[in-house]
């Protein structure tokens, strides 16, 4: 009998898209600015997301916005959250060191990650929401993300 070895790949589709957004607002009203320009309906969620790694463990906080009539769904996410790792130190000063975890450490300078879950891309009309957000007079700066680019797809599965 054959084995088929099944891997992490084979459920991972693109029907996304990620923009990145720089911008010093809470995500709060970040969240609020995003409800008036793109006339969707975020709220925030209960449960963080949350990632671990050998450094600690960071959570970040969510917006999430599911679409029934369209099919999408909409999330936006701190990409930076302080996180408390444990060092074992002899002395006892320094019991916990703050680090900065990312969810996509490949942009840094981002501050939040909007995802556009369930989509086609050929209908979607992409150019348009990063002008909408561009005209957010809070926001810094808006741009797409690759995500064929990214080493840390795993993050964005939640």
């Amino acid at each position: 009998m054959a084995i088929h070895k099944i891997q992490i790949n084979d459920f991972i589709s693109i029907d996304y898209e990620l923009i990145a957004i720089h911008s010093s607002l809470e995500d709060y009203r970040l969240a609020y600015f995003i409800n008036k320009a793109l006339a969707i309906r975020l709220n925030k969620n209960e449960t963080n997301i949350e990632i671990e790694t050998k450094e600690g463990r960071g959570a970040f906080s969510h917006f999430v916005f599911d679409d029934e009539i369209h099919d999408i769904i909409w999330n936006v996410f701190e990409n930076k959250a302080t996180a408390i790792t444990s060092e074992k130190n002899t002395n006892g000063i320094f019991d916990s060191i703050d680090i900065t975890m990312y969810v996509l450490p490949e942009h840094k300078k981002a501050d939040y990650i909007l995802k556009i879950e369930n989509i086609e891309t050929c209908f979607f009309p992409l150019e348009e929401i990063l002008q909408k957000l561009s005209k957010i007079e809070q926001i810094a700066m808006v741009y797409p993300i690759n995500q064929n680019k990214l080493k840390s797809k795993n993050n964005l599965i939640f």
